[in-house]
């Protein structure tokens, strides 16, 4: 038997003494682990396969690795880091986090609990988006939050910024480097005076019209019956934490421009010694390529706890 079947059997033992648990498989738990697993530490990897970014095909601006498939990059890290003997890898999910003497427990959802020395948590944010027909059907498709990740392959066409609130006012002064921005107000959102003449320079055109649904590939359909085709759309949405583990912790979190994130110091340590966090979830925004990165840092992180205790960081 592989080391990769063994790897990824449900029927693992669980009471293996672990050094870290890293829970979420996607990009920043697989780059945590990744660095652990070259420090021949003993890693379980609990994964429910809720990749943040599934909706969308193609990954961009990650070096090394633009425009290849999203899910591609993340099997391919995933293969790589089975390699390493001294890491296992559960497929579900952890339902609750709890501090020991020494250490912690992470019990999962079907009851079985395991242990280790310190955590990872990669969990994740989940995107909560505006109630306007048509829109959720096309995250990730025609429908996007990043300019850096999907603005170039918009080819300079009409691009849509569907505001919220005041934040959309970010999204309709960064995106005419990408196209040609009308920033579609739909009553949630009222430029001042100096925001409309910023909006102006920009090139950006204001529609105030109410917007019913999108339809098509990113059509906006108004309620005066225009129907404008875009190239794509932009949208802010609320985020909020994947999974309970942290706060169940007690750790720190701060509030960011689009929901809470967990706190962590350059190393992605926690205000809960032992535990790290990277990702998604813990900085106010983010990518593959930054969720890579911070994955790093907290594998390194984890392993310097291991060595020299807490005085690490």
């Amino acid at each position: 038997m592989t080391t990769q079947k063994m790897s990824t059997d449900l029927s693992i033992d669980l009471a293996t003494a672990f050094d870290v648990i890293v829970v979420g498989g996607s990009y920043a738990g697989l780059s945590a682990a990744t660095q652990l697993a070259r420090a021949r530490r003993r890693v379980l990897v609990i994964d429910a396969g809720q990749r943040r970014n599934r909706y969308a095909q193609h990954s961009h601006g990650f070096l090394g690795q633009d425009g290849r498939e999203a899910a591609a990059i993340a099997a391919e890290g995933r293969a790589q880091l089975l390699k390493y003997p001294t890491v296992q890898w559960l497929e579900g999910s952890a339902a609750q986090a709890t501090k020991l003497d020494q250490g912690f427990r992470i019990t999962l959802t079907d009851g079985r609990g395991v242990d280790a020395q310190a955590l990872v948590l990669a969990t994740g944010v989940v995107d909560e988006l505006p109630a306007l027909p048509g829109l959720a059907e096309r995250w990730g498709a025609s429908v996007f939050h990043c300019p850096y990740c999907h603005g170039y392959e918009l080819m300079e066409g009409r691009i849509g910024v569907m505001a919220v609130g005041p934040l959309s006012m970010h999204h309709a002064m960064m995106l005419p480097d990408w196209g040609q921005v009308t920033l579609f107000l739909n009553n949630a959102f009222e430029p001042d005076a100096a925001q409309l003449a910023e909006l102006a320079a920009r090139g950006v055109t204001i529609e105030r019209t109410v917007v019913k649904r999108i339809s098509g590939h990113a059509t906006v359909e108004l309620a005066d019956g225009r129907a404008l085709d875009m190239a794509g759309l932009f949208v802010v949405s609320r985020t909020h934490s994947g999974s309970p583990l942290a706060e169940q912790l007690g750790c720190e979190f701060e509030q960011g421009p689009t929901g809470m994130f967990v706190r962590t110091d350059a190393m992605k340590a926690t205000s809960v010694v032992g535990v790290f966090a990277c990702g998604d979830s813990a900085r106010a925004a983010g990518n593959v390529a930054l969720a890579v990165a911070d994955g790093a840092m907290a594998g390194v992180g984890a392993h310097r706890l291991a060595i020299f205790g807490a005085q690490a960081a």
